[in-house]
């Protein structure tokens, strides 16, 4: 029996790695990194949100195309989120040390990156209404 509750944590967590990011994108915010980053997360969060109310294999990954896949095996419809994974795919940081951290991303990429994220994110609450 899947519990609501998690489910529900997961998608929390997804919406304030969101709104944090498009805060500070709003607020003219240049963290470009750690934005673009942020949108990822959202994305991760939601992806695994769904895997966890279909009960589907939860691996603790961060690659968003190989949880896209896992979500696949239940709904085919993701496949429309294979662009949008794809792209925030390059804004996942493995290491937490300054020196591997990605400086050169501008605006126009944490735009995209907010869209990229708020199409997933859509996708999957429509998908999780029961659980929301």
């Amino acid at each position: 029996m899947v519990d609501k509750e998690i489910v529900r944590e997961w998608l929390s967590k997804a919406n304030e790695d969101f709104e944090f990011a498009r805060i500070n994108l709003e607020e003219g915010k240049t963290f470009f990194a750690q934005i673009c980053f942020h949108f990822q997360q959202s994305a991760e969060k939601c992806l695994k949100a769904y895997i966890i109310a279909q009960e589907l294999e939860f691996l603790k990954i961060h690659d968003l195309l190989m949880l896209l896949k896992i979500c696949l095996r239940k709904d085919s419809s993701f496949k429309q989120l294979q662009k949008d994974c794809e792209f925030l795919s390059t804004y996942y940081v493995d290491t937490r040390y300054p020196v591997h951290w990605p400086t050169h991303f501008s605006q126009d990429e944490s735009e995209k990156a907010l869209q990229s994220s708020k199409r997933i994110r859509s996708f999957v609450e429509e998908k999780l209404l029961l659980f929301i």
